[in-house]
């Protein structure tokens, strides 16, 4: 037996002796199918191996919940799922435990997709920002790139994007032309940001906005819109389990990065750790994507996915619906975090008053 699995053995026969019968251990994430998705891959092999029992929690993310158990010293959170930005801004303020140096194997890091941002989180997924259609709108010429979506006069029908500006701005720059290496250097200047409004400009006549990641499938599902942007997992696994009518379009995808984070002050820290340890194995990254189909953070979990072919739980095929795939990612556009730091106020006041401009 490896030193590594031994001492992988040891802590879970510790934490099955000391802590099974204590409180639940309390994972904060996104609710809905994303959480059934964690509850199935993570949840039930850890709870198996460890004897810990996990209480599932929905939030809408950001750090404004944490700061107000901190500043209350009142922790009710263990784990959070959280996205590029917040794993950032909440390490640099303590929100989050700093992981031991050994919590994750050596090689771990040169494995991941993305590399981890800092010492406070551990790998979860990638998933991506795609656009997607009813393919019973399109009889004929279906649309096939970012471009298409926001051309209403050959693909016509009414459309549908997030109610927030990430993203959002980003597809309409790349849907132009625009080399994703210098998204960011145009969006930072006025000049740029007019022509990315240009752009959603085109689409403005039949638009709805949604502010939650089941909504764009349901979208689709009913016929009231004939294309929209999406999260890519959630567009894949309705159509994976049955929603064939809908299709997903990677071209001029945004990438984007999730992390999983130990709450500072949480009473289970010895848990947490190793609910991060389990969630970040291969095996573990690559079960995540059977209920739905975003992106391992870890290359080693692909070639399982590969190896095993057809993957998903209903029986059909995942890798064809995985973002982070070497393919995909030569010309994706990562979401950059840091640019949204800097920009985001500005950007969205200026979205949410163009959302004004056209009664929505």
């Amino acid at each position: 037996m490896s030193r590594t699995t031994l001492a992988s053995s040891l802590v879970c026969l510790l934490l099955s002796q000391a802590v099974a019968d204590a409180e639940p251990l309390r994972v904060v994430t996104w609710g809905g199918t994303y959480q059934q998705s964690q509850e199935n891959a993570y949840g039930a092999g850890f709870t198996a191996e460890t004897g810990v029992a996990l209480e599932w929690l929905e939030y809408r993310g950001g750090l404004a919940e944490l700061r107000m158990q901190r500043d209350a010293g009142e922790v009710a959170w263990d784990v959070v799922d959280v996205l590029a930005r917040d794993a950032r801004i909440g390490c640099d303020e303590g929100l989050f435990l700093k992981l031991p140096d050994d919590l994750f194997p050596p090689e771990m890091d040169a494995d991941l997709v993305i590399p981890r941002p800092n010492d406070c989180v551990g790998p979860n997924i990638t998933w991506s920002w795609v656009t997607a259609y009813d393919a019973r709108a399109y009889d004929g010429d279906a649309p096939d790139s970012l471009a298409d979506f926001f051309d209403p006069e050959r693909h016509p029908g009414p459309r549908a994007i997030a109610a927030f500006p990430q993203a959002t701005l980003e597809m309409a720059l790349v849907a132009e032309g625009v080399p994703a290496a210098d998204v960011y250097n145009v969006l930072a200047t006025e000049q740029g940001r007019d022509r990315a409004f240009s752009v959603l400009d085109r689409i403005a006549a039949d638009l709805r906005f949604w502010s939650s990641g089941e909504e764009p499938v349901e979208l689709l599902r009913s016929g009231d819109v004939a294309m929209t942007t999406a999260y890519n997992g959630r567009v894949a696994a309705a159509y994976l389990s049955g929603a064939t009518e809908i299709r997903t379009i990677y071209d001029g995808q945004i990438l984007d990065e999730e992390w999983f984070a130990v709450v500072a002050g949480t009473d289970r820290e010895e848990a947490a750790l190793a609910f991060l340890r389990h969630v970040a194995r291969p095996e573990q990254q690559a079960a995540q994507a059977r209920w739905i189909p975003y992106g391992p953070m870890r290359r080693s979990a692909l070639d399982i996915i590969a190896a095993n072919e057809p993957w998903f739980h209903t029986g059909g095929a995942v890798l064809p619906h995985i973002p982070s795939r070497e393919d995909r990612i030569a010309d994706a556009l990562v979401l950059d975090p840091v640019f949204w730091a800097e920009h985001g106020p500005a950007l969205s006041a200026r979205f949410e008053e163009w959302r004004r401009t056209l009664g929505l």
